[in-house]
């Protein structure tokens, strides 16, 4: 097992401030794992895993079940009670509140909107990712590039099993996990819809095309995206907007958030057949990006991309305390200033302007322009 310090004491630290916090994220990211780590910490604990039947029973009668315990309760797949939520109000209500909850949801707190409602201002939301160039000793990138941040994935004694891991959890949510969210799309349709989507990675949405090849209108097609986005599957990454007298792409640009997850649907097994794939450089692009994010410690409503229709781009804009920092991602050992970064950095106002690579070495390419090595980005982007 990896340990995940960082995230440890980021959901401590909400516990201290907040009664209530939900530890969200894509199924087996490892947030039980977590939570029983940080359980183990607290005394007293009590877990209750709601896709258990005996753990169910108990919690028939919530407010009796839950009202006289103390320390830190933890409730594992809470999506699956969206009921317990009023309940949670109460209890966290108490004053001095005698536990903490630590609430497990595989769904956004969008599709998880009853805990909003009902716990606004008492709730505090944690998102955990998969695994990060942050958590892995650099040494490892490329096989983190390949097989993807599912610990179960990245951990696995071979590619062979890692392949075969991500097709069983690929299957899985499909046929099982979607349904128990109470998203209503049959599993055969998102199945060819999240295929069709890992060849469209890294590029801007376009709802029409999609939706003649599935005989849909453009919103059906928009309503298989969200689907994916609450699941943490996809990221669409938003298009950044300036006064520039220019046209400016309006559509998200879509990416598949865990490369392994990508390489399954694209029936990549292993390193050779990556490099030769046609959708290497469209693969590495969503990878940096994901890891940027994070050593940026960016929320997702802070990320964009800019494009023009005359072709100047820039793969991921963070918008943060006020600053524009922007990232450009390009598979070459050779990094060379481009056109659109001098028109990005002109026209945008870009507090600063990094070109990350695949080779090993940060230099400075131009004044105000970077160029950041892969392996070597948690250190030179923070």
């Amino acid at each position: 097992m990896l340990p995940r310090i960082e995230h440890r004491r980021s959901i401590e630290s909400l516990l201290d401030d907040r009664p209530v916090v939900a530890l969200i994220g894509a199924r087996q990211v490892g947030k039980t794992t977590l939570a029983r780590e940080i359980a183990e910490r607290h005394s007293p604990a009590h877990l209750f895993d709601l896709e258990s039947s005996a753990d169910l029973a108990r919690l028939s009668d919530p407010l009796l079940a839950l009202s006289h315990l103390e320390g830190l309760i933890v409730l594992d797949e809470v999506q699956r009670r969206p009921d317990l939520f009023p309940t949670l109000r109460v209890l966290a209500d108490r004053r001095p509140p005698p536990a903490r909850f630590l609430v497990l949801g595989s769904a956004s707190p969008d599709l998880l909107r009853q805990s909003s409602e009902s716990l606004a201002g008492r709730i505090a939301y944690y998102e955990l990712p998969p695994l990060s160039l942050a958590e892995i000793d650099a040494a490892h990138l490329d096989d983190l590039w390949l097989r993807g941040g599912f610990p179960a994935s990245f951990t696995a004694r071979s590619d062979v099993a890692s392949h075969r891991w991500r097709r069983d959890f690929v299957q899985t949510f499909l046929e099982r996990d979607i349904a128990q969210l109470g998203i209503n799309i049959p599993s055969t349709t998102l199945e060819r819809f999240w295929n069709m989507l890992a060849h469209y990675h890294a590029q801007v949405w376009n709802g029409s095309e999609l939706a003649r090849a599935f005989g849909v209108s453009h919103h059906t097609v928009r309503r298989y995206l969200e689907a994916l986005e609450a699941t943490f599957m996809v990221r669409a990454l938003k298009p950044w907007s300036a006064n520039l007298g220019k046209r400016q792409v309006r559509s998200p640009k879509v990416y598949l958030r865990d490369s392994g997850l990508l390489h399954r649907l694209l029936d990549i097994g292993n390193r050779e057949q990556l490099e030769r794939h046609p959708k290497v450089g469209a693969s590495w692009e969503g990878f940096v990006i994901e890891n940027a994010i994070r050593a940026f410690g960016a929320e997702d409503r802070q990320c964009y991309f800019w494009a023009t229709h005359s072709g100047a781009e820039i793969d991921l804009l963070v918008h943060q305390g006020g600053h524009l920092r922007a990232v450009e991602v390009k598979r070459t050992s050779s990094p060379t200033v481009t056109r659109s970064m001098r028109t990005a950095a002109a026209d945008l106002g870009v507090t600063s302007l990094d070109l990350i690579h695949a080779g090993g070495e940060t230099f400075p390419l131009a004044r105000g322009i970077r160029a950041v090595a892969a392996e070597r980005m948690l250190e030179d982007l923070t």
